[in-house]
């Protein structure tokens, strides 16, 4: 295991390596200067460029940019004077973090216990309920449903404040827009998983043994419904906790997704950078958790490890 852990993570250097290669010359490749516009002169806007270095060629902007970033340098704000991207990201990342969090386990919790309701029900009104709502949850895009939200919660019905996260109430609708379509996919996936299961010789043996249906339930069947969850949640979770560009922007929120638009738009190369680079290392340390925890729910997975690291033990 820990053999795979180190070879993901090898992986994942190298791949993060590739992402900063490519979204360093793309920013490069952005028509225009950081510094034009305004009543900004030629020379102004020169002297400026190179206090910033950008008057140097690529390749060394390159070489120079790689060496900080070994340091642990993001760099300073092109935009916002007296700023280190560092600190640009701590503060947002605390508003995506939190949403993306609350999204996160209000998805995990009410997928599970749909999922499992939707397995073992024997109500044909509580099964078509649950079929209907995971059908709605996973077709309706993230920005109507949090559209809709807005306009019918927080405008119409005036039930929670709609801009910023200033309250408690502030978080409702965009965790519940960001929960959404989660919910209902986990909440397939659980309920499938839990059918699978139910019909494996294991259970059948189990219930011949006077074994109830809720100790079978969380003694044996959960821990391999959560496999799948924990397969889809990997990626799902880097999405959630590294920002909605649409929901942040739709609840005013000042968080990841609106810096790493307004980066863009703003041609500021070491704040696009710095996120870019934060982003994904999110997404690989995420995606290497959700496999160790597979591992650890699975033996099957674990023996595909060993196998595959050429490790002998756990």
């Amino acid at each position: 295991m820990g053999k795979y852990i180190s070879k993901r993570l090898g992986t994942g250097l190298l791949s993060l390596f590739v992402l900063v290669t490519i979204t360093f010359f793309l920013t490069r490749m952005i028509p225009g200067s950081p510094f034009a516009g305004g009543n900004v002169s030629e020379s102004v806007q020169a002297a400026v460029e190179e206090e910033y270095g950008l008057h140097e060629p690529v390749m060394k902007q390159y070489r120079n940019y790689l060496e900080n970033l070994l340091r642990g340098d993001l760099g300073i704000s092109l935009k916002k004077p007296g700023e280190t991207v560092a600190g640009v990201i701590g503060r947002a990342w605390k508003a995506t973090a939190s949403i993306g969090g609350l999204a996160i386990f209000v998805s995990v919790v009410l997928g599970i216990l749909l999922g499992i309701c939707h397995a073992v029900s024997k109500n044909k009104g509580i099964k078509a309920g649950i079929f209907f709502g995971t059908v709605l949850g996973s077709s309706v895009p993230g920005f109507a449903a949090a559209l809709i939200l807005l306009l019918v919660f927080g405008v119409k019905l005036k039930w929670f404040p709609v801009a910023g996260l200033f309250s408690p109430g502030n978080y409702v609708l965009p965790v519940v827009a960001l929960a959404l379509y989660p919910t209902a996919v986990i909440t397939r996936l659980v309920s499938r998983a839990c059918e699978i299961e139910m019909q494996k010789d294991y259970v059948i043996m189990a219930r011949a043994k006077g074994l109830t249906e809720k100790k079978l339930l969380l003694s044996h069947i959960l821990r391999h419904v959560l496999v799948p969850v924990l397969n889809y949640l990997g990626p799902t979770a880097a999405f959630l906790m590294t920002g909605s560009f649409v929901v942040e922007s739709i609840f005013t929120i000042p968080g990841l997704g609106r810096e790493f638009v307004s980066s863009i738009s703003n041609r500021d190369y070491t704040m696009i950078m710095g996120l870019t680079i934060f982003m994904g290392t999110v997404v690989i340390l995420t995606n290497l958790l959700a496999d160790v925890l597979c591992a650890a729910l699975n033996p099957e997975i674990r023996k595909g490890f060993r196998e595959g690291a050429g490790y002998a033990g756990i």
